[in-house]
């Protein structure tokens, strides 16, 4: 089978690229499809993340495996497409370049019969041009029980200098 992805910059302006890809592929080879479908270099580490339909982060699937243990994370060499984008779950998160954050989301639109003959992966469409650096990020978290304006009432009385090194 093959599946048809748009791929979309997480930006004001609409910057994406629709590619199909074999089902049967890993995620190391969509990676791959989606550096070159944006006219990245592909030597920056990458990840997909799986999500749920409000595109709220879950697991991560890593292009090196960068723990201090060793096989804490999983791989995309290691996982098959069609083991983490279905029709059930049709959305991840890509992040390209941890220094820049280049985000993209990711859907599934279609799964389709292979056509013989035909090239895959293969890029369908694109529209929009790819901006010199990427959209400011805001990094905001859920709210919290604990108000941290509150916690003291005035940051002199706590004497840094005092054990200061």
């Amino acid at each position: 089978m093959v599946y048809k992805i748009r791929i979309i910059l997480d930006a004001e302006e609409d910057i994406f690229r629709d590619l199909e890809i074999e089902a049967h592929d890993t995620l190391e080879e969509f990676h791959n499809a989606i550096t070159q479908a944006f006219g990245f270099l592909g030597n920056e580490m990458a990840s997909f993340y799986t999500c749920d339909e409000n595109w709220k982060q879950d697991e991560e699937i890593a292009l090196f495996d960068m723990s201090e243990t060793g096989s804490d994370v999983r791989l995309m060499n290691e996982t098959f497409l069609e083991d983490v984008l279905t029709e059930d779950s049709p959305k991840m998160i890509y992040v390209y370049d941890f220094l820049n954050m280049w985000t993209f989301f990711v859907e599934l639109a279609d799964i389709v019969e292979k056509e013989d003959g035909r090239p895959y992966p293969n890029v369908l469409f694109g529209f929009g041009e790819l901006p010199e650096s990427p959209p400011e990020r805001k990094f905001e978290s859920e709210n919290s029980a604990f108000d941290f304006d509150d916690t003291f009432e005035n940051y002199d009385d706590l004497d840094f200098d005092e054990n200061w090194n």
